[in-house]
């Protein structure tokens, strides 16, 4: 049942990307929305796990907060290290040469996020039906916007679409992968937490430090801010939905 419920998740992760390439025109509208779901994603669904699975303080700070404070600055380092952010242009996709290596790594990224998906529906059965069936609604639900995120986000760095389409079909396949693993294996909670904190981290510096941004360079519109809400009361309904 756990990887049945996974080929879903893969079915609906496709769709996801595949709405991201159809809308490119719409580049501003993407990425505002885009972002609200990247920050929905980290406020109401990974910084939550990471704090419930891992419990252990350092310093008196969480460890998952700490792990996103390093997993922050990791791309700001990466970015200012090689001299690469050069700020709002008009036209989205026309800077970043030599800074594909970023969007292949949130990339993958996501796809090690999807493959935690798929293991927690694992592990969600191993502990009873009920419990695998309900973390299988959560990661369906947002599956769809993993799929649309990692095409985005892989092409915005310069990638092209080829690259995006085969990390959305990484993507995809992920939840399968590890549906099959956490059938299978049991992996420590602290690590999982650890992860978890830290590609917050990491997502919350793509999507304020470049993807925002973006999404409202040149002459200012509404549509950009009202699709980074319509990506955050998503999540945020998704959050309320699976809890």
């Amino acid at each position: 049942m756990a990887i049945l419920l996974a080929c879903v998740s893969m079915c609906v992760t496709l769709i996801g990307g595949l709405v991201a390439v159809r809308i490119g025109e719409r580049k501003r509208l993407v990425l505002g929305l885009a972002a609200g779901v990247m920050l929905g994603v980290v406020a109401f669904d990974l910084m939550p796990e990471a704090l419930a699975a891992d419990r252990c303080e350092a310093l008196g700070v969480p460890v998952p907060l700490l792990a996103a404070v390093v997993g922050f600055f990791t791309v700001h380092i990466l970015e200012k290290s090689v001299a690469i952010h050069t700020g709002h242009e008009d036209e989205f996709g026309s800077h970043h040469h030599g800074f594909e290596s970023v969007g292949l790594l949130a990339g993958a990224g996501l796809v090690f996020h999807s493959v935690l998906d798929g293991i927690g529906i694992g592990f969600g059965f191993q502990a009873a039906e009920s419990i695998g069936i309900a973390v299988a609604i959560a990661v369906i639900c947002h599956d769809f916007a993993d799929g649309f995120n990692t095409f985005t986000i892989t092409t915005l760095y310069g990638n092209a679409r080829k690259q995006g389409l085969i990390m959305l079909g990484l993507d995809a396949v992920a939840p399968v992968v590890g549906a099959v693993i956490g059938t299978l294996v049991r992996v420590p909670s602290g690590l999982v937490g650890l992860y978890l904190g830290y590609f917050a981290g990491f997502l919350l510096y793509l999507a304020t430090a470049d993807i925002l941004p973006e999404a409202h360079a040149g002459k200012p519109a509404k549509g950009p801010l009202l699709c980074t809400l319509a990506g955050l009361a998503f999540m945020l309904a998704i959050a309320a939905f699976s809890h």
